[in-house]
């Protein structure tokens, strides 16, 4: 839970220093497109573990 909480106030602290809150918007949503695609990432390579797929 610590971990998470940290990663919540980098996240937040990330953003603070913008002045310009149509490059902050943007770049909030490219992060939050890049989870999505790290999630993706993640749950494919189990998914390929999980069902034996020869590597």
């Amino acid at each position: 839970m610590g971990t998470l909480l940290l990663f919540k106030e980098l996240y937040l602290n990330a953003f603070k220093g913008l002045g310009n809150t149509i490059t902050a918007n943007i770049f909030k949503i490219m992060s939050w497109f890049c989870f999505l695609c790290i999630g993706i990432i993640i749950y494919a390579f189990i998914y390929r573990l999980a069902t034996g797929f020869a590597f």
